[in-house]
């Protein structure tokens, strides 16, 4: 079993994915939570098992969780597996 996340290693990638990648973490939430009139996105906490963020809709926040389809084994893994997931969303947005 892979070992949690800690606090410290959610909060870094949030930030970054907050601060550096916006449009990814909409896309996240428009793609994988189906939260398609979302206008922005933030990444609240991330673990082994998923991501939990906040989005926008007509002015709203809503909470969203997103399952990851393997259990992360580290932080290595969560970047390859956040990049994975944008590129399977913009093709599939791409439809």
């Amino acid at each position: 079993m892979s070992e949690q996340f800690s606090p410290e290693i959610s909060s870094r990638i949030c930030t970054h994915m907050n601060e550096d990648h916006a449009e990814a973490v909409l896309l996240y939430a428009k793609s994988f939570a189906s939260v398609t009139e979302a206008t922005a996105a933030q990444m609240l906490s991330i673990d082994a098992q998923g991501m939990d963020l906040s989005a926008q809709v007509n002015g709203e926040t809503t909470p969203v969780r997103i399952q990851f389809d393997h259990v992360l084994a580290d932080a290595e893994d969560a970047h390859q597996t956040l990049i994975a997931m944008v590129r399977q969303a913009r093709v599939t947005g791409d439809r």
